[in-house]
């Protein structure tokens, strides 16, 4: 996207557009705070775990419709009011886990990090798969005989095992960029439910 594909679409000229936003890059904040704003409200009444797995599981929805968010660089996200919104929201799901507000912050942040790297592995499958013309599935099947002839089983007897575990699995679920957020957001909510009950 730029100024001037918008300032096109508007017929318009682009100086008209840079009266309202003074950049690209504030251009693009708006539309991501545009998007933020897409989100669901978060019920009330759910326990912790249970809203943040819905919060998840709303983000993870979101970057499939606009894919371009994942390549934003957001440690500094523009602090629109949508953005801001949601932050409140997910900081209003850990009262009563007795953290204080910055660890509180922490957690959120962990939680946004594991989703940035799901949601990007998912995106790097559908792209191999696009590119190749193999799914995972059957670019392991073409892959693993090599793989394993090279491997010394003396130096190597794990990652062998993982391979002989891999032929009986079901590779089309653990292999399935969905089915591995899940079961990666539960292992990042038991550690969350650790630092619960430990504090």
């Amino acid at each position: 996207i730029s100024v001037r594909r918008v300032s096109q679409e508007l017929g318009v000229s682009p100086m008209a557009v840079y009266t309202y936003v003074p950049s690209k890059a504030e251009l693009v904040g708006l539309m991501f705070d545009r998007v933020i704003g897409e989100s669901a409200e978060i019920a009330d009444g759910l326990e912790w775990r249970e809203a943040l797995t819905v919060l998840a599981c709303e983000r993870w929805t979101l970057a499939e419709r606009h894919p371009w968010m994942l390549d934003l660089a957001l440690h500094r996200p523009p602090l629109g009011p949508n953005l801001v919104a949601r932050h409140e929201a997910a900081l209003r799901i850990l009262d009563g886990t007795g953290l204080d507000d910055i660890t509180k912050d922490l957690v959120i942040d962990v939680l946004h990090s594991f989703l940035v790297g799901a949601l990007l592995e998912a995106r790097e499958a559908r792209e191999a798969e696009r590119v190749s013309g193999l799914t995972d599935e059957q670019w392991f099947a073409m892959a693993e005989p090599a793989l394993t002839a090279q491997l010394d089983p003396d130096k190597f007897p794990r990652v062998r095992r993982l391979g002989e575990a891999w032929r009986t699995a079901d590779k089309a679920q653990v292999a399935d960029p969905r089915w591995r957020f899940r079961f990666g957001l539960g292992a990042v909510l038991d550690g969350i439910a650790a630092l619960i009950q430990a504090r």
